[in-house]
């Protein structure tokens, strides 16, 4: 018997219709941003109307001696408070096509633009959130404000950071960092520092949580917990996936002992951690940057900056007024305009904004950070 076989042009190609698009994470920020003065990622509008700068005024609290019989006047105490200017830039992207390439498309790519520059955005002010929570305070507009690539992360970058600026950074700002699991490890020389944190002992675990909580009480002005809908304070520390790993194993035998069994246990299903008045978020992309951008180029770098040349990694360590995101465009889309007698098309996205690190200057001309304390643990990969 003869079978009868198709030629390889006449053979059915299936193709699925439905794009399976890379996975996107949401902005894992998103839920503790607001425009209130006690939100941790503060968002503002003040500038919508034009300007590349926005003022942030900040007030500490009083400190004065109180008085019984003496006389007020003349010892009035002043309003200690510090005007911190932020600068915005613009940022675009865009995808294009033509009618032959739609054409002979089999799978409708170019009408995922929409949801594809949506992701886009979410990462980008993702990432720059990252960068602004390990950036170094600076009254200086940021190395390149308005250029080709603008630059929305103000202060100094942490990968572009000098020995210089990075020890200015720890010694005015040596009640809210962290070194490993001992206070006693700062010494305001910000790479001797890191390498004093050691790969066993200097893990994040819940007594880590614990001990930033304790800084964050102790610093000089106060960092304020930030306070949930439900009207309790809590402070929020961002971590990445490998020390969330540390500090999920740290919690195993507390959580299981504390909690019911059944699926509404935190040890089986993903999601925020919780110890001592504390949530912990991870955000996997802090550990992208610890090895692909906080790797080389500063003196101490992360990848190899611990004890023995081990790696460390960073938590964010966050109560009110962390950072600061001030908008003068909000995201709009755009469509391209010269489109050769309709044969190209294009579509787009811009929007203006900055992401700072939010600080004060006091009386001596320190740059403090307002309501964030950085720690940094051993953080090893995965074997």
């Amino acid at each position: 018997m003869a079978a009868t076989t198709p030629q390889a042009n006449n053979k059915l190609v299936q193709y699925r219709k439905e794009l399976i698009k890379e996975y996107v994470r949401e902005n894992m920020f998103s839920p503790y941003m607001g425009s209130a003065a006690n939100s941790i990622i503060r968002t503002i509008y003040d500038n919508k109307k034009g300007g590349e700068q926005v003022n942030i005024p900040l007030v500490t609290s009083l400190q004065g001696t109180a008085k019984s019989t003496g006389t007020l006047t003349g010892n009035e105490e002043a309003i200690n408070n510090y005007g911190m200017r932020a600068w915005v830039d613009w940022a675009r992207h865009a995808v294009a096509t033509t009618d032959a390439d739609e054409q002979k498309d089999s799978a409708d790519i170019f009408g995922e633009a929409k949801p594809m520059l949506s992701d886009w955005g979410k990462e980008l002010q993702r990432d720059e959130i990252i960068e602004a929570m390990a950036s170094i305070p600076s009254e200086s507009a940021p190395s390149g404000l308005g250029s080709s690539d603008g630059q929305r992360v103000n202060g100094i970058t942490y990968a572009a950071a000098t020995t210089s600026q990075l020890n200015a950074w720890a010694v005015d700002n040596s009640d809210r960092i962290l070194y490993g699991n001992v206070v006693g490890n700062y010494s305001g020389v910000h790479a001797t520092d890191l390498a004093k944190i050691d790969a066993t002992d200097d893990k994040f675990t819940s007594a880590s949580v614990s001990l930033l909580k304790r800084v964050a009480k102790l610093a000089n002005p106060r960092i304020r917990p930030y306070k949930t809908k439900d009207g309790y304070d809590y402070f929020v520390a961002f971590a990445g996936t490998t020390c969330f790993r540390d500090l999920k194993t740290s919690l195993g035998t507390s959580h299981q002992n504390a909690l019911p069994r059944s699926k509404n246990n935190i040890l089986f299903q993903a999601g925020d951690l919780h110890w001592d008045g504390v949530i912990i978020r991870e955000v996997p992309e802090i550990d992208l940057f610890v090895d692909g951008v906080w790797d080389s180029g500063i003196d101490g770098n992360l990848k190899t900056g611990g004890n023995n040349g081990s790696r460390v990694a960073p938590v964010f360590f966050c109560g009110q007024s962390a950072i600061a995101m001030p908008w003068a465009k909000m995201p709009t889309p755009t469509f391209r305009d010269q489109t050769d007698y309709q044969f190209i098309k294009g579509a787009g996205v811009k929007m203006c904004y900055g992401v700072a690190k939010i600080f004060q200057k006091d009386s001596n001309s320190d740059l403090t950070q307002w309501g964030i304390v950085n720690g940094f643990f051993s953080a090893p990969a995965d074997a």
